[in-house]
């Protein structure tokens, strides 16, 4: 059994992975915000911590961090206001981050997008460009910590049901259902050869636990390259 920290604990895919982790014997724990987000989070199977991540102090998310083996960042801002955007999933996630490393638990994953990069060509006056910065700094930040993390880059969200199955390292992004989003946060969680990694992926026909391991990521873009 592990002690998962959920962060963004009232997202939907938070809410997806929750009773993945409860169910095979984790124990969850979710922050979210709004307290009366606090009997969806229990429904889920997880416990609620209630806590405004964007105004919390590292010293604040480390104590909350603190005894969990495991953190999962899946919080996000929403979009629709730079300002805040910057402000969660920049700020917020990159104070997690060293609240992770001060509380010493040092296993971290970081829920990100597939088209992430320092490189990632949006307009500055698109309106999805803070969120692409935000996004990028966070990713930087985490690849170059001391935690032992993994990122990980879902193509676009659907609310389909769950296959089970993903293809990694995709050219291009398609969509994937967050239900299998959700799982295979729960899987990276699990498999050490995850860690130092991110996993960019699409909906596909191969099985979560056999995508994210390295050998079959490699083995996938030589049968791409052949094709």
């Amino acid at each position: 059994m592990s002690r998962i920290l959920i962060i963004g604990g009232h997202g939907k895919i938070a809410l997806l992975t929750a009773p993945l982790l409860a169910a095979r014997g984790d124990e969850v724990d979710s922050v979210i915000r709004n307290p009366d987000h606090a009997a969806d989070v229990r429904a889920a199977g997880a416990n609620p911590i209630v806590a405004d991540i964007e105004s919390a102090s590292v010293d604040e998310l480390a104590d909350i961090i603190a005894g969990h083996d495991a953190v999962v960042w899946s919080a996000g801002a929403g979009g629709g206001n730079p300002e805040r955007t910057y402000a969660v999933d920049r700020d917020a996630a990159i104070r997690s981050i060293d609240a992770a490393a001060k509380a010493g638990v040092s296993r971290y994953v970081l829920v990100s997008y597939f088209g992430a990069s320092t490189d990632h060509g949006v307009p500055a006056d698109n309106s999805f460009f803070a969120y692409a910065e935000a996004k990028a700094a966070a990713d930087e930040y985490l690849r170059a910590s001391s935690l032992d993390a993994t990122i990980l880059g879902p193509s676009g969200l659907t609310l389909d049901e769950p296959t089970g199955l993903i293809s990694v390292d995709d050219d291009e992004s398609a969509t994937v259902a967050r239900a299998d989003v959700a799982a295979v946060i729960a899987a990276v969680l699990r498999e050490p050869a995850t860690i130092g990694r991110t996993i960019r992926f699409n909906s596909g026909r191969t099985p979560i636990a056999d995508a994210i391991r390295p050998d079959r990521a490699r083995l996938s873009r030589s049968a791409s390259s052949r094709g």
